[in-house]
């Protein structure tokens, strides 16, 4: 079947076109107006971003991005509970695309009554709804995503964000190199046979494993693992170097041709120099076992660049990866009768 007679019978929501379209998003979050001026810029000495899932990744891929430029403790948290070190100089994102998830809601409760900065990114919901009683600046987010296939809203409302408030530089040269590649790309990935469908197709049948390396390209690998859960309907798994080296990579010993995984590394050239080698050592290991090993690597010449282009390709290796097998990679049926569940 082409690409066309898939998403035909497998995409009812479009999702192909979404993903196409992502550029729009980019240039709607980062051209959006915000306004921060009631938010105190001097003194914040601990950053948080709350979320989960899809409003949560944004937070990670920050701290890949500027690892060597942030100058404050930058904090990630998917749970229901505030920090304990949160306070009066801790600035808070609220990352709900939805603005209805539970656990952020509980968050920005606890942040309000120890008094934190915050700021809330949404498309609506009870956050906003939160926000406006308490006079709290939203950035608001267009509706009627998927939350995992909004990143180029929550990840470039969040630059815009850490930009405004003086936190980090955000040269607009970046983004429209960003937004350049991604229509570039959207050609690409949608024609037939391209890099990302053939290595879908390469996986059929089998379950991935993702390495990436800590604090360069850790939420490539597990948004890369998310992905996978969500729009293949697969079970994916994903540890980082140098910390997969100390135990994980023992496991492979017992390696048979029964188990089907594949494995991709998730490559940069800008990794130290060890975790250059470990990464040529630990391929070595698995290739002798008789694991195959796939290596996602970037030609961009910018790391800030690399790093969207490799989770780019990513999202549409984990698109096909879905419709090849027959999956609607819109449905989340676990996750709704979850939802309704707990709601009971």
């Amino acid at each position: 079947m082409t690409i066309k007679d898939l998403t035909a019978k497998y995409d009812p929501s479009n999702q192909f076109e979404v993903l196409k379209k992502t550029y729009e998003q980019i240039e709607f979050a980062w051209n959006n107006k915000i306004n921060l001026s009631q938010i105190k810029k001097k003194g914040i000495e601990t950053i948080v971003i709350t979320g989960l899932g899809g409003s949560a990744i944004s937070g990670d891929l920050f701290a890949n991005f500027f690892k060597d430029e942030l100058d404050v403790p930058f904090y990630v948290n998917r749970s229901y509970t505030l920090p304990s070190f949160a306070d009066k100089n801790s600035l808070l994102v609220v990352s709900s695309y939805s603005g209805n998830t539970e656990e952020t809601i509980s968050v920005f409760n606890q942040a309000l009554k120890k008094k934190c900065r915050i700021v809330c990114i949404t498309s609506g919901g009870k956050v906003e709804k939160i926000a406006e009683k308490n006079k709290i600046p939203v950035v608001k987010i267009l509706p009627g995503f998927h939350p995992r296939y909004s990143l180029g809203l929550s990840f470039f409302s969040l630059l815009k964000v850490m930009n405004k408030l003086k936190i980090v530089k955000v040269k607009p040269l970046l983004v429209d190199s960003i937004i350049k590649l991604y229509k570039d790309k959207a050609t690409t990935y949608s024609k037939e046979k391209n890099l990302a469908f053939k290595l879908a197709e390469q996986l059929i049948g089998f379950i991935p494993v993702i390495y990436s390396a800590e604090s360069y390209t850790s939420s490539i690998g597990y948004r890369f693992k998310c992905q996978f859960n969500e729009n293949s309907k697969l079970n994916a798994y994903q540890n980082i170097l140098p910390e997969m080296n100390h135990n994980e990579i023992v496991g492979w010993e017992s390696f048979n041709e029964n188990q089907k995984v594949k494995v991709f590394n998730i490559l940069d050239k800008n990794y130290h120099t060890q975790i250059k080698k470990r990464f040529t050592i630990t391929t070595e290991i698995l290739t002798q076992a008789g694991v195959e090993v796939i290596n996602l690597e970037s030609n961009e010449k910018s790391f800030k660049v690399r790093l969207m282009d490799l989770i780019y390709l990513c999202d549409w290796i984990t698109y096909y990866a879905g419709i090849l097998r027959g999956f609607d990679p819109a449905e989340i049926r676990n996750i709704d009768l979850l939802k309704t569940k707990l709601s009971s």
